[in-house]
């Protein structure tokens, strides 16, 4: 029989048209989500962008009937690598958000030559610190061990994924994410999180990433603070960073005129 990460690649192949949303036609952007997200996140950039690009994002493994398995980001981007090639995408640009960007920078170590180009949402190529790391450990394997997200623990989440402005203005957009965690199988959250959580710094690599990057992240951001993409953007050969304002962690939902803006001048730029 086939190993678990294996079925779980090979149901991104057989199975697409169940995790993908898929609009437009013309040069491709495919979007990956971050850890407590899933593929709607980017419906602000795939209404705008759509008339002009084809504008792919999808479910990763926690979204999908394949979270319970054990994975890493490269077992991540394998899923994608088998996505593209059930779409017919030969090459595209990627987009991911935070635990997507950390996948996006091994995919183009994996898969270089599908790639015209990276943009990173609130991403870095550093790891967590050890005391981050504790902390993350901590809520997932609570969480795993209550069986649902108490609300102290939505409240901890919520702080990390939305900036200042976002909370205090926008609590509408805050609560439907809210909601939709609470429906998440906890075994789907854990493994989500351990997937990125013990990763080595890939500060070193990057020099190999000769596609343009751009970096949009929020300058509201405390989970992963604007500062720390410098190391990241020094090491790139081509990239370049939009600080998005009024925003956090998840900064192409919180001010998406302005992180559409970026990417589709980035595309403009790319294709």
């Amino acid at each position: 029989m086939p190993e678990p990460s294996e079925t779980a690649t090979e149901r991104y192949r057989l199975r697409p048209e169940t995790v993908v949303t898929d609009r437009g036609e013309g040069p491709a952007i495919v979007f990956a989500h971050g850890t407590l997200m899933d593929r709607t996140m980017y419906d602000p950039q795939i209404d705008a962008l759509s008339d002009d690009y084809r504008t792919v994002a999808y479910d990763l493994r926690a979204r999908t009937d394949q979270y319970a398995t054990e994975y890493d980001l490269y077992d991540l981007a394998d899923d994608l690598d088998a996505l593209t090639d059930a779409l017919d995408i030969d090459t595209f640009v990627l987009c991911g958000m935070s635990m997507g960007g950390f996948m996006a920078l091994r995919f183009a170590e994996r898969y270089p030559e599908q790639l015209a180009g990276v943009v990173l949402i609130d991403a870095i190529a550093e790891p967590h610190t050890d005391e981050e790391r504790e902390q993350y450990r901590q809520m997932a394997a609570q969480i795993s061990a209550d069986g649902e997200f108490a609300d102290h623990l939505v409240d901890v989440a919520k702080n990390q994924l939305f900036g200042a402005t976002t909370l205090a203005e926008n609590p509408d957009l805050v609560e439907h994410w809210t909601e939709r965690w609470r429906t998440y199988p906890p075994e789907g959250f854990y493994r989500e999180m351990h997937s990125w959580l013990d990763r080595p710094d890939f500060t070193d690599e990057l020099s190999a990433i000769d596609v343009p990057v751009l970096s949009v992240h929020g300058a509201e951001d405390v989970s992963l603070e604007p500062e720390r993409t410098e190391s990241m953007l020094d090491a790139l050969p081509d990239a370049r960073q939009e600080l998005i304002p009024e925003a956090g962690h998840s900064s192409n939902i919180e001010n998406p005129q302005a992180a559409t803006a970026a990417i589709r001048s980035f595309l403009e730029d790319v294709y």
